[in-house]
């Protein structure tokens, strides 16, 4: 798998109200996504509390996933830490369990220089011998940006064939898109919005597809919008965009994932709380959230 491209759901990891992770419930999410019409998923990210995740729980929710999906989209595995060591390790796991590739973040809190970035992802994609690897930039977690010109020699790695770009700056997207589809020289290098809202301008600018959050709860929607945008058919992909942009705000209405897993538990679906030090949904965010939702499942 050299290249991805469409709309990728940023798994939840549903949980028990004991707080026990619902792994049941994991697999139901699983095909709901699939049969849902999703390109692709993405357990242990931010959205899937990996940070308060064990390591025996995170390899019981890989085999999961490696089993649910067979093979019918690409599984991409969430293996950063601000650990070097750590993330070699995550991501060996990940290639020895079946993954198809690895989302990396950048190491979070230490903030890294820039010779120590590229070490630290040249040194994970060597012991990954070989698995494709997404770097994550998220400047707002993390408190290191990846320049365009950083991302560009990134990109060089013979491993690293993406971004999962969540700067929010629409002016550094459309440079990675074009300096770094430039600089990967031999091999395709695609760029992923990680943030909701800009989804459309980043396809609109020759970006390839999405990261969603939103998608857990509207994975066919998210799929259409994508596919849409990826086509040229650029009023249906507009009109998209706008039904779903209520619930893209409203999402992230606090910290992700405490919206989208209360919205996924009133829908019916595996949610249940999230992990300290998240904590429960505050009472005055309710009602905007259910609004939200309405005006999709309405739209």
């Amino acid at each position: 798998m050299n290249t991805l491209r469409g709309a990728f759901t940023a798994l939840i990891t549903p949980m028990k109200e004991d707080g026990v992770v619902d792994y049941d419930g994991f697999r139901r999410l699983i095909n709901f996504q699939i049969e849902g019409g999703i390109d692709g998923l993405v357990p242990l990210g931010t959205t899937g509390e990996s940070p308060t995740l064990e390591e025996d729980e995170e390899e019981k929710l890989i085999r999961i996933a490696v089993t649910e999906v067979k093979g019918r989209v690409p599984l991409i595995i969430g293996t950063g830490s601000n650990a070097t060591t750590a993330a070699v390790r995550y991501t060996k796991r990940a290639k020895d369990l079946g993954a198809d590739a690895a989302l990396v973040v950048t190491p979070y809190y230490n903030k890294p220089n820039d010779q120590g970035l590229i070490r630290h992802f040249e040194t994970v994609a060597e012991a990954g011998e070989g698995l494709p690897i997404i770097v994550y930039n998220i400047a707002s977690r993390t408190g290191r940006n990846i320049s365009a010109g950083l991302m560009e020699r990134l990109a060089q790695i013979p491993a690293i064939i993406g971004v999962k770009e969540s700067s929010g700056d629409i002016n550094q997207m459309g440079d990675i898109i074009s300096g770094c589809k430039r600089r990967a020289v031999g091999k395709p290098f695609t760029v992923l919005s990680g943030d909701d809202a800009c989804t459309l301008p980043l396809l609109a600018l020759g970006g390839d597809g999405v990261i969603s959050v939103i998608a857990n709860l509207f994975p066919g929607k998210v799929a259409a919008l994508v596919k849409a945008g990826l086509t040229g058919t650029v009023e249906e992909a507009r009109r998209l965009h706008y039904e779903l942009l209520p619930f893209t705000k409203a999402a992230f209405i606090e910290t992700n994932p405490i919206p989208i897993k209360a919205a996924m538990t009133w829908a019916g679906l595996p949610g249940g709380p999230a992990r300290l030090p998240l904590g429960p949904l505050a009472l005055s965010s309710e009602a905007p959230l259910r609004a939200a939702i309405a005006s999709v499942e309405h739209a």
